[in-house]
């Protein structure tokens, strides 16, 4: 290969980046890493998660293991290391880095992983139980979600 080949090849290889990028991340609001000036903890581990579950909630919701219930709004999967017997995550399937971003256009998205909830607790009989959410200081990883757990 030339010179001209390579240089080619590398372009249209940035090209097909872009697009394929801009396709996958279109709908996933901006993480620190990908937003540079307003950058704070950039790279982390968090947002790194964040922006994967965003893409895979999105894109490719037919590839996440161990769903346990799906709504057009609301995915429901079991814990990959539950604390308890019973031991759910609760994720909207649009992108909301956590509850301190929340808006009304994010209004049906809530209600709807609300009543996917009232579903599971109505399913297993549940009469004790804890659901909760965690903040920017305590998520393992930057996307909305709600955990449900049950002994």
């Amino acid at each position: 290969m030339n010179k001209f080949e390579i240089a080619l090849l590398v372009l249209v290889s940035v090209i097909i980046g872009i697009i394929i990028g801009g396709y996958l991340f279109a709908q996933s609001q901006p993480r620190s890493f990908l937003s540079i000036n307003r950058c704070q903890n950039c790279l982390s581990r968090a947002d790194l998660l964040g922006l994967i579950a965003s893409v895979g909630i999105q894109k490719f919701p037919g590839l996440i293991p161990s769903v346990v219930l799906e709504t057009d709004r609301t995915i429901v999967v079991k814990h990959p290391f539950p604390l308890e017997r019973i031991h759910y995550l609760i994720i909207p399937k649009k992108d909301i880095k956590d509850i301190g971003e929340i808006s009304e256009v994010n209004a049906q998205y809530l209600i709807d992983a609300y009543l996917v909830v009232r579903r599971i607790i109505e399913k297993e009989k549940l009469s004790k139980y804890q659901l909760f959410t965690n903040g920017p200081g305590f998520q393992d990883m930057t996307y909305l979600h709600f955990q449900l757990i049950a002994e």
